[in-house]
């Protein structure tokens, strides 16, 4: 595999323009490590001219070609705005460039290698050494890989923040140049913000996966005890074969029903809080916000769940004991010279089994599709809706149902009941019911048009307020 250095060489001949007249401005970096010299080749594809200010101006053969190196202070005259491509442990030289670096604007693209290294910002810290110039933090959440590939696989946007709004301009055209999106984030104290950004490890899908955790250890406990713990003590049966395969496959649809319930679970509360209050302009609770806000990531969990108990169901038939008890039951039908009568009801009940959890499965791919952004991003606001809310509650609607004709008529025999605990798919039905008996309350007419109501603005009048009703313009309403 190529290295950076390699790959920049070799594009660089091939893509940069490297004679002819530019149309843009000249722009000045300072370092020459894989970002720097990364942003000069996109800088000098973009049209600019590229200026590296370095300790060994000499040692110029990493560099783009059609770009300068300079000391440091002859590449600062040469440009209005700077690109600050070291790390902060290297700032202080910059004190000795005060005089060159007086109105210039300063773009930081430093980060840490932990949050709350130090307790300013490195864009803070810059601002202080260099108290003339204007700094912006910007680009720090951008890779020289993403720079390199043109960001076709990578982020495309670039967020920044500054004190200076002309400074923060002329970063955001730069930007722009560059086929980026850039979004202003405030003042020079978001920077810690911002700089906290690459470090972070997906933030939202901490709880979905505490969840998925805590859901899974419950269930496979469960069934350790009822099927592998309870054999073994009351009918002195080894079966703890079944753990890797009929075990699993057993807890994982069970996790992806319950993850699948609670993506609309806090949709349903949050209806019903909005109606206890009577107004949608108060705010929820901080845990059914922060509920609300991780449900993509909790569809998505369920998703891969799912996923799993399919690939564990296909490779059933090719497992050993499975072969093994097949084959003992059909040799022993042909010594007795007997068969199994055709049970027209039990095959009526694994046929719509069956029936369901395909179609089931194939909703839940549906909903696991429409929400990558490049599909959602595709879609209105009413198809997004209509997909995610309307066939999601489809969709649980067949899961739940593929998990009753599993039951059957099974919770009626009491040898299923082991240890006086109720079969492990009876659990798991609580929830989706729930979610689906608060669904259908508040889609009846009455409460339907309440609800809109309050979505759209209106209030109910408090005590001794004269009985009228306060209306606001209606917006886009809220998808809960």
């Amino acid at each position: 595999m190529k290295t950076l250095t390699e790959s920049l060489q070799s594009q660089s001949f091939a893509m940069t323009p490297l004679s002819g007249e530019r149309k843009q401005g000249t722009v000045c970096i300072f370092g020459t490590g894989d970002f720097g010299r990364s942003l000069g080749l996109r800088l000098l594809q973009a049209g600019y001219e590229v200026v590296f200010g370095s300790r060994d101006p000499k040692n110029n053969s990493l560099v783009p070609q059609g770009s300068k190196v300079m000391i440091h202070t002859e590449a600062a005259q040469m440009a209005q705005v700077i690109f600050i491509a070291i790390q902060r442990d290297h700032y202080q030289f910059l004190t000795s460039l005060t005089s060159s670096l007086e109105s210039k604007v300063l773009v930081d693209v430093s980060n840490n290698l932990k949050m709350g290294q130090y307790p300013q910002s490195n864009a803070e810290y810059l601002s202080s050494l260099v108290p003339g110039a204007s700094v912006v933090k910007g680009f720090n959440t951008v890779s020289a890989w993403a720079l390199q590939s043109g960001a076709l696989d990578a982020s495309r946007q670039v967020l920044l923040c500054g004190d200076e709004p002309k400074a923060k301009q002329a970063v955001v055209d730069i930007a722009h140049s560059l086929g980026l999106t850039a979004q202003d984030r405030g003042s020079l104290r978001a920077a810690g913000e911002l700089e906290d950004i690459p470090l972070q490890l997906f933030p939202l899908w901490r709880l979905p996966v505490w969840v998925a955790a805590g859901i899974t250890a419950f269930f496979f406990f469960y069934l350790l005890v009822r099927d592998v713990i309870y054999a073994y003590v009351e009918k002195d049966q080894d079966i703890s074969y079944r753990i890797m395969i009929t075990l699993a496959n057993k807890v994982f649809p069970i996790v992806a029903l319950v993850m699948l319930s609670l993506c609309y679970l806090p949709g349903a509360l949050a209806a019903i809080l909005q109606l206890y209050r009577g107004t949608k302009y108060k705010r929820f609770p901080d845990w059914l916000d922060r509920w609300m806000l991780c449900r993509k990531q909790l569809g998505l969990l369920a998703l891969f769940f799912a996923i799993l108990h399919v690939i564990y169901t296909f490779i059933i038939s090719i497992r050993y004991n499975v072969i093994h008890t097949r084959d003992t039951e059909v040799i022993k039908q042909i010594k007795d010279n007997q068969s199994e009568p055709f049970d027209s009801a039990e095959a009526w009940a694994t046929d719509s089994f069956l029936s369901l959890g395909v179609l089931g499965f194939s909703m839940f791919l549906l909903l696991g599709i429409t929400s990558l952004p490049s599909v959602s991003n595709t879609l209105n606001w009413r198809e997004f809706r209509f997909v995610q809310s309307k066939l999601g509650h489809l969709t649980l609607v067949l899961c739940t149902a593929h998990c009753f004709l599993y039951g059957w008529d099974k919770f009626l025999q009491p040898s299923r009941y082991k240890w006086c605990t109720p079969p492990p798919y009876m659990v798991a039905l609580v929830v989706p019911c729930v979610v689906l008996v608060l669904k259908l309350v508040l889609i009846t007419p009455c409460i339907d048009h309440r609800v809109t109501r309050i979505r759209q603005g209106w209030q109910r009048p408090r005590k001794g307020s004269g009985g009228g009703h306060t209306t606001v313009s209606t917006g886009k309403a809220t998808s809960l």
